[in-house]
């Protein structure tokens, strides 16, 4: 009995050994800083009391640069699963006191581990980044850790959420894995992500750029689009993950949560009836509709920096996770470009993968026109939405609230490209141009040779209105399949959604298509 005393105590001494860290004065650096060490991290990510940890006494095995007498807790990152709101959920956080977070081989291993058992389970896996890199000493076994979770990130992909938290630095090779994953959570003025840092690029090119310019949270939300999301702090970063997997299916098998809802189904709203200006060149905030229409009014908004003539966010629908694409018309009008076509694309493929119904609302003139979206290549960029909403076989509703022309009401999830059920309000526009456009066209000659040119536009603008720039040629033609008193937009999405919930549609068998990237 005495000898299991002794193993149990000297189990207790080596993982209080590890539970240190990188020591008492590493980890008070840290909190002098206003930053939250890899336990803590992990301990608001899950339920109180669930979290297991695993692989605790792993450590690396190399012996190069004195590497050989150098301890590193857990090798730099702490691994395990646990729940978030009842859920199991598999995550590592990278240790930055335990010899600045960098990978070797070991911890690679480690990440690579909890990474397969999360694909096993059909659980979704959370990574907390805050490294130095690669841990040089170890060369190329280093370098072969990194492959090895890139490649378990694509094979995860479509079957697992991935999300990424950014808490500290992630520069190189490191930023791979995260852009690899479904959403990126960055800390404002506390965390980075670059290729090649500021001393790197003044020594190459002589440009001088600060850490935060160059990579910081603001960059890669307002400028990058590589990450979604902008915390305040680390443990606000690690809450709005909490918030986002309340609307996540923990795998591709599997629905979404349903949230029994307080607010009734049947809820109108006659402020919608006068959302839309009488001027149809005046802006309006689309948010104002997705708040009225969905579920107390509640929306969880990715990307709400980048591209902010799309909006693309989750809400529920009586309960029931969706995703919402939208035109923004305070912004560039809600124009398509580049970055929009981009923004929406990939959302709409991760609503696709993982089970959620898709709402698309239009309000769009059109491509951005311009040589710079040209030569960016906005032909292909703006062939990718084309692709997915005609890829994508979960429910796709749309509503259309005013302008819908041309090549981007093609583009705007319309009929022809799949939707399932579409509805336009009595103010939609569904043309192939406005009416100003289309009437100094087909009756230039007209309207040339008239002794009041103007007055013989503006005949011919009202005309074509009158004729095309409505809903109800399209619904003519059964493009649109009901026209709906603004109002009572709520429930009758709710009502097609309903409808819609066991919907089974198969595209030709292959490998996979080859989309225009």
């Amino acid at each position: 009995m005495g000898v299991s005393l002794d193993k149990i105590q000297e189990l207790k001494q080596k993982q209080n050994k590890i539970m240190e860290m990188g020591g008492e004065k590493a980890l008070a650096k840290r909190q002098e800083a206003g930053t939250l060490n890899a336990r803590q991290r992990l301990n608001i990510l899950f339920d109180e009391g669930t979290f297991r940890e695993l692989d605790m006494f792993v450590t690396h095995r190399c012996t190069n640069f004195g590497m050989e007498d150098i301890e590193i807790p857990a090798d730099g990152v702490v691994t395990g699963h646990g729940k978030v709101d009842g859920r199991i959920v598999f995550a590592y956080a990278q240790d930055f006191t335990a010899r600045a977070g960098s990978l070797g081989e070991m911890q690679a291993k480690k990440i690579c581990k909890v990474m397969d058992m999360a694909i096993k389970s059909g659980a979704p896996i959370i990574g907390m980044n805050d490294s130095g890199g690669a841990r040089i000493q170890e060369g190329i076994d280093a370098l072969s850790g990194y492959g090895e979770i890139f490649f378990r990130n694509s094979a995860a992909s479509g079957v697992i959420p991935q999300l990424t938290a950014i808490m500290g630095p992630t520069a190189g090779g490191a930023v791979y894995s995260p852009a690899m994953t479904d959403f990126i959570f960055m800390v404002k003025e506390s965390s980075y992500m670059f290729i090649t840092g500021p001393n790197v690029i003044k020594a190459v090119t002589g440009e001088e750029i600060t850490f935060e310019e160059l990579g910081g949270a603001m960059t890669h939300n307002e400028k990058s689009g590589v990450a979604q999301f902008a915390c305040d702090s680390d443990e606000d970063a690690i809450l709005q993950i909490r918030t986002l997997l309340s609307y996540l299916p923990s795998n591709n098998m599997e629905d979404p949560p349903y949230v029994a809802p307080a607010d009734d189904p049947n809820r109108t709203d006659d402020d919608l009836d006068t959302i839309i200006p009488d001027n149809p060149n005046t802006a309006y905030d689309i948010k104002k509709v997705i708040a009225s229409i969905v579920d107390d009014g509640e929306y969880f908004e990715p990307h709400q920096y980048f591209a902010k003539n799309i909006v693309v966010c989750f809400a529920r629908l009586n309960g029931n996770t969706i995703g919402i694409i939208a035109n923004q018309p305070k912004h560039m009008a809600g124009c398509l470009d580049i970055d929009a076509s981009d923004k929406a694309t990939r959302f709409i493929r991760f609503c696709d993968a993982f089970n959620i119904p898709i709402l698309t609302i239009a309000d769009v003139p059109g491509y951005l026109p311009g040589s710079n979206q040209e030569w960016g290549g906005i032909i292909r960029h703006g062939a990718k939405l084309l692709w997915c909403y005609s890829e994508a076989t979960v429910p796709k509703l749309l509503l259309i609230t005013r302008k819908d022309y041309g090549g981007s009401y093609i583009a705007m999830c319309s009929r022809h490209l799949g939707a399932d059920m579409a509805f336009a309000w009595p103010t939609a526009e569904i043309a192939v141009m406005g009416a100003e456009g289309a009437a100094n066209i087909i009756h230039k000659k007209e309207i040339d040779a008239a002794s009041n040119p103007a007055a013989k536009r503006e005949e011919k603008i009202a005309e074509y209105n009158e004729k095309f720039s409505n809903p109800y040629c399209a619904a003519a033609r059964g493009y649109v399949d009901a026209i709906i008193q603004p109002s009572q937009t709520r429930p009758r999405l709710i009502d097609a959604l309903e409808a819609m919930k066991t919907k089974r549609e198969l595209r030709p068998a292959k490998k996979h298509g080859n989309i225009p990237v």
